[in-house]
């Protein structure tokens, strides 16, 4: 069951297209419209920042790269540590 609240001022206009979109798609309500749409927003929104997509030539190259790659440093096991510990993704 939802337990947050998000009151939200907006154009009658906008809210009434809102509230047709809502009823053509067969949805119960315009809250549930705009949930619907703040969640698939949201998750891409957050997949487009979280993530990179490369060519299949770049990556191989990287692969290659990471392969000739030295034995890490103190400094870039310090770095990787750190990033470990503060959460960063």
């Amino acid at each position: 069951m939802a337990s947050a609240r998000l009151d939200i001022r907006l154009d009658e206009e906008i809210k009434a297209r809102a509230e047709k979109a809502s009823a053509l798609l067969g949805l119960k309500s315009l809250t549930e419209y705009v949930v619907r749409l703040m969640d698939e927003d949201a998750t891409q929104v957050i997949e487009q920042h979280e993530s990179i997509v490369v060519k299949d030539s770049v990556f191989d190259e990287f692969m290659a790269a990471c392969d000739k790659a030295n034995t890490p440093n103190q400094a870039l096991l310090e770095a990787a540590r750190f990033t470990d510990e503060s959460g960063i993704k």
